[in-house]
């Protein structure tokens, strides 16, 4: 055993280690001279590819990013930029002050005016509320009575003859008028009549009724019209007044027609209405304002012309005749100083009511006056609200006719009260107003 055990022990020794020794140094050698070499190599190629391939490489791309920022991407996005804000100056900012200056035109033009309108639709019915209770006040305490109120003639067709033509003179008559006489049946029924319409009854028929002052328009084709509405020619209100004429003897009328404004003359107007009413004609003459209806008759108008755009007549009749060449003294057609008023534009009584006075105060009494003076007891529509037909606007101070009356006594004016008008003149306007007259040539005024 111990041979081969000793056996063993020389063969590692002599053999094995050896062998083991000679393929380590071997391994190292290979490691050292090999290996090693090819992996320095391997590592100095991997640098070298790094260094002069993978570096510039990058670098180039990395340069080249560069490049395409600046002068690519830096120029397009500096483009944009310089559009965007091209757009917002030329295009954004202008746009913003269009519509801002659009929405300060449409504030300024339609929405103030709009709520403007608004706010006079509810003022205004406000304010004739408050109107027409002052007028109610003062007709609980001051009351409507007056010298006269009470008389009815028997005839209003003939109420100037039933009065006394040696007692009545021009001066003392109050003549019970209407405004746009003319105006019956004028426009589309429904549709512009109530816009236009002032009277319902005929010129005959208001004659009838007592009207004794005829306020007449017309335009250059002789139709009657009352502002752009027209109606019927004149021929038939001449008509109407020669047939009143010729069914009284002692009533004497002013008719005024005379050329709605913006209108031209009828040609040849002032030959037709001479022509047509010449055997009633009286010439100018002042001292008749103080003569008697017995001293003018049989003769039965008085042509009052020139001046003003429009034509006026009287029955016995004064024919006023305004904007024609101005009538000589002592001709048949008088001029348009004979006839006077103080119209105003309104919609609110009261206010009409306190002018009306108030214009009446200046004038001078009946008995120096030489010319026709008219109150008109009526109101105008106004186009900025709701209510523009005429009979509920008018309607706000035609009951108000027997309070002026009496408030022009309590006033002291009234003997400065001649012409008195309306719309849609009824039988108890033109009892006031002759009652009035009938008081005054009694003496109770």
């Amino acid at each position: 055993m111990d041979f081969f055990k000793n056996l063993a022990d020389s063969f590692v020794k002599e053999v094995v280690d050896p062998t083991v020794s000679f393929a380590e140094d071997s391994a190292r050698t290979v490691a050292r001279e090999v290996v090693d070499p090819t992996v320095s190599f391997a590592e100095d190629s991997a640098r070298t590819v790094v260094r002069e391939v993978v570096d510039p490489t990058v670098a180039f791309v990395e340069d080249s990013a560069r490049t395409v920022a600046r002068e690519v991407i830096d120029p397009t996005v500096s483009f944009a930029e310089d559009s965007a804000k091209t757009v917002v100056r030329e295009v954004v900012d202008p746009t913003v002050a269009f519509v801002e200056d659009s929405a300060r035109t449409v504030v300024r033009e339609v929405i103030d005016p709009a709520v403007a309108f608004i706010e006079t639709q509810f003022q205004r019915p406000r304010d004739v509320i408050e109107q027409e209770k002052i007028l109610d006040n003062l007709l609980a305490s001051n009351g409507s009575r007056f010298p006269g109120d009470d008389y009815h003639s028997p005839d209003r067709k003939n109420w100037m003859a039933h009065l006394s033509v040696e007692k009545l003179t021009l001066n003392k008559i109050v003549w019970p008028g209407t405004h746009d006489s003319a105006t019956n049946g004028i426009g589309i029924d429904v549709v512009t009549r109530p816009l236009g319409e002032c009277q319902t009854l005929s010129i005959y028929e208001q004659l009838v009724r007592g009207t004794r002052l005829l306020d007449v328009r017309v335009q250059e084709d002789r139709h009657i019209c009352h502002g752009i509405l027209a109606s019927y020619k004149v021929d038939f209100v001449i008509d109407d007044v020669i047939r009143f004429l010729s069914e009284t003897h002692s009533e004497i009328i002013i008719l005024e027609i005379r050329t709605e404004y913006g209108h031209r003359d009828p040609p040849e107007f002032e030959s037709y209405l001479t022509n047509k009413l010449g055997q009633f004609l009286i010439h100018q003459n002042d001292n008749l304002f103080n003569k008697s209806l017995s001293e003018i008759l049989p003769k039965r108008v008085i042509c009052i012309g020139g001046g003003r755009k429009y034509f006026s007549l009287s029955y016995t009749i004064f024919l006023i005749l305004l904007e024609s060449p101005r009538p000589s003294r002592g001709g048949r057609l008088w001029n348009s100083d004979y006839l006077k008023d103080n119209w105003i534009d309104t919609d609110l009584p009261w206010t009409k009511f306190q002018s009306n006075m108030n214009h009446l105060k200046d004038q001078p009494s009946l008995s120096s006056r030489r010319f026709f003076y008219r109150v008109e007891n009526t109101l105008t529509p106004q186009a900025d609200n709701v209510v523009v037909w005429v009979r509920p606007v008018t309607d706000r101070i035609r009951r108000y006719a027997r309070l002026f009356i009496s408030r022009c006594i309590a006033e002291g004016c009234i003997d400065k009260l001649q012409i008195f008008s309306t719309d849609f003149i009824d039988e108890d306007f033109v009892d006031a107003c002759v009652g009035l007259t009938y008081a005054r040539i009694n003496g109770r005024i």
